[in-house]
């Protein structure tokens, strides 16, 4: 099942089938039609830009990828970038041989792809409007033989005027071309910085519109919520490309759901001139609004008129800004929970296909899997997703960290030729095409880079346009407003890859000391929020070999002959206890490891947990660690040694938080099991109090088994009250008295 809309899907406010044409089309007061041009195109390939294929046999659906073209195109999605193959020969995977000059390399032949179908206009309008929502590499369109333009942005719609070109009553070749790979665009535009990435992936890979309306147009309306004063500022941007005309603007707040008119209408009178654009800003109020949140994410629509088009915009009744070290939704501290999604890496996935455009699929990820282990929050990463992802994680109550595909680590070539006016237009046209979405939380400029550009030039001029004032992260820039947060990597472990000979490489048992604490406070000072969106360093291929950079953390902590078995329960356990440490001193706002969603192949650098993606069925291991982990009454042990003596007490302190609103308070039981199975060895209890939104330590003294051997060492929080109990675990090898 694949499903209708992008931000075009904004404007629409009922469905039509046309069953002659086997497309969708919408309608609103038979003023704006939108027809979704989603579906089954024909496809083929052309190594000239500018010379249409002789033959279209082949299909490919949209949205979607050209991988998965029937029948199947030979070498698609095979480019190696020079980043990645510089990468490559550094860990010593590709000889120093196969370094090249050039951007990137690739087996095809053809550089271009070019999709095509027909359509016909369901009406005659005065303007006919393409939206391709994204596709990569560049796009170009012809309508009936005569172009009618081009967008280079990979990750931003792109919007095409047809009306020129357009047969009212008869039927629309339509072509759309395409890159076939990143070295079909010019040098000067960025296609994602990726530099892990083996699989560059093109296609129309979200959806594609034609808007037919009458002047003056609506070109955006944006929706700011001010929740103090149950209000909205909205922005309208309308156009009128013919005479100059007397224009009632006309809004109305609803109920998503029900469609409930709220309030009353918002009615305003102006003049316009001829080919005259204008702005519109109003304050519209909700009573007694209802607050988008995780717990309660209540959405409403605003229906806005302009006599000769129309328009539908969702959103929510939410604010986030981050105060100190923490973040505040509506007024109240909030802890993000949860993971980064580099869907883009996913693309190039060989069980990818068309799971990303299944609408059970994306749900099942985004809504079902998150409840289940306890998650609030992602971080899109190294490339947008669908608009339909953010519409159900707006459905979803999801708080989203969103990130332009800006990564210089490696400090590729290209980015002394990026064009500096595309990459600020590509900017403006992110926060535009995302700007009504309550889910989308925090803008992200970039991935771990320090390109002063982004924070001097790009974010004051894009924040700008935000009425939502939301704030905004730069990678390793550091933040670039008052109140703006910045991201850390303790990635633990890659002491193993980086730092092999060493004095000292990291073990859990660092944790323990207090000067490992102080390594990541804040370098830029305590005023400004940490966001963890990367930890670990612990990945695996889905069969449990490791990865590219894993191999020498494996080797040391499970052995180089350890099993796959062996592999994914060690990572399981590992990343559960640093999420545990991480959430535990209360130091983050937001604790997202990498990743939840990636991409598997021969060359991969980062994984996902799944054993099937396909299913989105978890590595049992990891499902079982890490949905205690993430629990919002977290629990951890402070506690990393491998082994005790048998039969001397102890004293283990055990570190509390709650993320919820309320106190909560119960029992606090830890025990020495073995690891066998059976009875506990020795146990002792004690009551707890977690205030809302805190933080406890409780001291809790424990005879160690006088039996040597393999203990798993257990601390469980019961709150009773039919909440699940809260458990962490540490593995101890109970030996004979030391002498």
């Amino acid at each position: 099942m694949y499903w209708i809309g992008t931000s075009t899907r904004q404007t629409i406010v009922r469905t039509l089938l046309w069953v002659g044409l086997g497309m969708l089309a919408s309608t609103a007061g038979a003023q704006r039609v939108t027809i979704s041009l989603n579906g089954s195109w024909a496809i083929g390939d052309s190594v000239e830009p500018n010379v249409s294929p002789y033959a279209f046999d082949h299909t490919v659906p949209v949205p979607g990828l050209v991988h998965s073209a029937k029948p199947a195109f030979a070498d698609v999605d095979k480019y190696q970038t020079q980043e990645f193959i510089g990468t490559m020969i550094q860990d010593k995977v590709f000889p120093a041989s196969e370094a090249i000059e050039t951007l990137g390399r690739t087996p095809q032949t053809r550089m271009f792809f070019w999709y095509k179908r027909s359509f016909r206009a369901p009406v005659r309008k005065q303007r006919a409007l393409l939206v391709v929502n994204k596709a990569q590499f560049g796009t170009a369109v012809w309508l009936n033989g005569k172009k009618v333009g081009e967008h280079m942005g990979c990750f931003t719609p792109g919007r095409f005027d047809l009306t020129q070109a357009i047969h009212w009553n008869g039927e629309n070749q339509i072509l759309i071309r395409i890159g076939a790979h990143p070295g079909a665009l010019p040098s000067t535009v960025i296609y994602g910085g990726d530099g892990e990435k083996e699989f560059w992936t093109p296609g129309i890979y979200d959806d594609v519109s034609v808007i037919f309306s009458e002047a003056p147009a609506i070109e955006s309306v944006q929706v700011a919520p001010h929740i103090e004063t149950s209000d909205i500022v909205v922005e309208t941007e309308l156009t009128n490309s013919g005479p100059a005309r007397q224009v009632t603007l006309h809004q109305q707040v609803k109920t998503w759901k029900g469609g409930r008119a709220v309030g009353q209408p918002a009615v305003e009178h102006l003049s316009m001139a001829a080919g005259e654009s204008k702005t519109v800003r109003q304050t519209i109020h909700i009573p007694d609004a209802i607050l988008w949140s995780p717990d309660n994410p209540f959405l409403y629509t605003l229906d806005t008129t302009s006599g000769g088009d129309s328009s539908t915009v969702r959103f929510g009744m939410r604010e986030l800004h981050f105060d100190g070290q923490r973040a505040i939704l509506n007024g109240k501290p909030i802890y993000l929970r949860g993971a980064s999604i580099t869907l883009h890496r996913f693309f190039g996935d060989p069980n990818s296909a068309e799971l990303p455009w299944d609408d059970a699929w994306v749900r099942k990820l985004l809504v079902e899997i998150p409840k289940r282990m306890h998650w609030n929050g992602f971080r899109i990463c190294i490339g947008p997703a669908p608009q339909h992802w953010l519409d159900v994680a707006d459905e979803a109550g999801l708080l989203l960290q969103y990130e332009f595909p800006i990564w210089d680590d490696r400090k590729p070539l290209h980015m002394e030729l990026w064009d500096k006016n595309e990459i600020l237009t590509e900017f403006k046209e992110y926060v535009r095409d995302n700007w009504n979405h309550p889910s989308l939380v925090l803008w992200d400029a970039s991935n771990e880079t320090h390109w002063s550009y982004l924070g001097d030039t790009v974010i004051p001029q894009v924040r700008k346009m935000d009425l939502s004032d939301r704030p905004w992260e730069n990678g390793y820039n550091g933040p670039q407003g008052p109140n703006d947060p910045y991201e850390i990597h303790p990635y633990k472990f890659a002491d193993y890859l980086f730092r092999p000979h060493s004095d000292h490489l990291f073990e859990m048992s660092d944790l323990e000391k207090p000067e490992e604490i102080k390594l990541e406070w804040k370098p830029t000072g305590p005023e400004h929020a940490t966001i963890i969106n990367e930890y670990d360093w612990l990945w695996l291929h889905r069969d449990g070999h490791p990865t590219i950079l894993t191999q020498p953390v494996f080797d040391h902590v499970t052995g180089p002959k350890a099993t796959a078995d062996q592999n994914f329960s060690t990572a399981a356990y590992l990343l559960a206890g640093l999420t545990e440490y991480h959430r535990a001193f209360r130091k983050h706002a937001a604790v997202f490891y990498l990743a939840y969603l990636d991409g598997e192949g021969p060359h991969i650098f980062t994984c996902d947990y799944f054993r099937d993606v396909r299913t989105l069925e978890f590595q049992p291991y990891f499902e079982d660690y890490m949905k205690e982990a993430f629990r919002p009454l977290g629990v951890y042990i402070n506690f990393w040694q491998p082994k005790l003596d048998a039969g001397v007490k102890h004293t283990f302190r055990i570190i509390m938080v709650n993320d919820t609103e309320q106190s909560m308070a119960g029992k606090l039981t830890l025990a020495f099991e073995p690891s066998a199975g059976g009875a506990a060895a020795t146990h002792a209890e004690a009551a707890f109090d977690v205030p809302a939104l805190g933080q406890a330590n409780y001291d809790v003294e424990l005879a160690v088994p006088r039996t040597q051997g393999e203990y798993l060492l257990k601390a469980v929080a019961d709150p009773g009250h039919s909440v699940s109990p809260t458990l962490s675990r540490r593995k101890v090898r109970v030996t004979e008295v030391s002498r």
